[in-house]
């Protein structure tokens, strides 16, 4: 039996594109505006008769439309494949289940690098800037053409779960329960920093060329992979490192120096290389400075329509977390507490740190999956 044959899996799947905007452009927060933008997106399971059913899952910074199943032609499994199918947490033959490439990026949605139909080259730089706001509003626009008027969930872990505070408190008539996971709602000044190392990596590359790197046929990868490295040592705890490589070196003898001479150095490196195949360097800037700028809370008023229109609350955090630690997801309970908001906290338990939201843990598919139960019990 081969892995998209095993009955607790959606299968063999294939990501569609949509072009939304079309009559009347995307009025952008900070500015600017975009026509006929195109959106990647996967579903699983059906839309039941009454559209009652719906899960939206907005994913984290360096995802995409894929979240389950397998495609066809490289067999790459959805990044979250193990909560979502036929008797998994998220149950496709009782759910039905959006995943869509968000504004921004670069796996078949509109972003920094498509072409811009003024100029007939790659936006770079010229692309507006782009805020959770704005992530919201084409996954509205997807939903009504996918017919679904009021979701049953909206599911995310990191910049996913900062998507779905925002549509939850933006708009609460479309969502009945909101499962924020791993994420803040106002990052701190270490977690703009780590970033802002990044993007310097990526804009101080001499590859860059203001971001017009694709006309010049060149790109940025020094500066992406290193990137790429910073935030991931700041996705796994300090014990998960110890378990996986402790001070292993890479090779059984070899001469000192300053090359890979250590298990972990060897992982980042492969981490950083292999990101290069799948990631644009643009859109790595974009979504990166969209979470930095997030800060619901600070707003007079936000409150006020998810008060008049209540919406369901899970949030959950990760004990080996400090990327978003637990005491992010308590600013957010207690925010969301104090106005009366009905809300459901839960810590776990994990060695992994911030990758813990992507994982197979027990306790943790046990949460989502009780609250999705009851859920759909209670209905929309």
């Amino acid at each position: 039996m081969t892995p998209h044959d095993a009955p607790d899996s959606v299968g063999l799947v294939q990501t569609r594109t949509v072009r939304l905007f079309t009559d009347a452009p995307l009025r952008l927060t900070h500015g600017g505006e975009l026509r006929d933008v195109e959106v990647a997106y996967e579903t699983y399971g059906r839309l039941d008769a009454a559209g009652a059913n719906a899960v939206y899952i907005c994913h984290a910074l360096t995802g995409d439309a894929h979240a389950a199943g397998w495609h066809a032609g490289d067999r790459r499994a959805g990044w979250w494949d193990n909560l979502i199918g036929p008797g998994k947490p998220l149950d496709t033959d009782r759910f039905f289940v959006v995943c869509a490439n968000l504004l921004g990026g670069c796996q078949g949605t509109t972003g920094p690098s498509s072409v811009n139909p003024a100029t007939g080259r790659a936006w770079g730089l010229d692309f507006p800037l782009l805020v959770m706001e704005d992530f919201v509003a084409v996954h509205r626009a997807l939903c009504g053409q996918l017919g679904i008027r009021r979701l049953l969930a909206a599911l995310g872990g990191s910049l996913g779960g900062m998507q779905v505070l925002q549509w939850s408190l933006e708009h609460p008539e479309e969502v009945a329960n909101a499962l924020v996971v791993a994420a803040s709602s106002r990052l701190t000044a270490q977690n703009i920093a780590f970033s802002a190392v990044g993007r310097r990596a990526i804009t101080d590359d001499r590859d860059f060329r203001e971001g017009q790197y694709a006309a010049a046929g060149v790109n940025p990868d020094t500066g992406l992979s290193i990137a790429r490295m910073m935030a991931h040592i700041t996705y796994l705890s300090e014990d998960a490192f110890t378990e996986k490589f402790g001070r292993n070196p890479q090779f059984d003898a070899h001469r000192p120096g300053f090359g890979i001479d250590f298990a972990v150095e060897s992982y980042l490196d492969h981490q950083g290389q292999a990101f290069l195949e799948r990631f644009d360097a643009l859109s790595y800037l974009y979504l990166s400075r969209s979470m930095d700028y997030f800060d619901p809370f600070a707003r007079v008023g936000v409150l006020d329509a998810v008060v008049a229109r209540p919406v369901n609350y899970l949030v959950v955090s990760f004990d080996s977390d400090w990327r978003f630690s637990t005491a992010h997801s308590l600013r957010i309970v207690n925010r969301l507490e104090h106005a009366g908001l009905p809300v459901t906290f839960r810590e776990i338990h994990s060695s992994f740190g911030h990758d813990s939201f992507l994982l197979a843990d027990p306790t943790y598919h046990a949460t989502l999956r009780a609250f999705f139960d009851r859920a759909l019990e209670v209905g929309v």
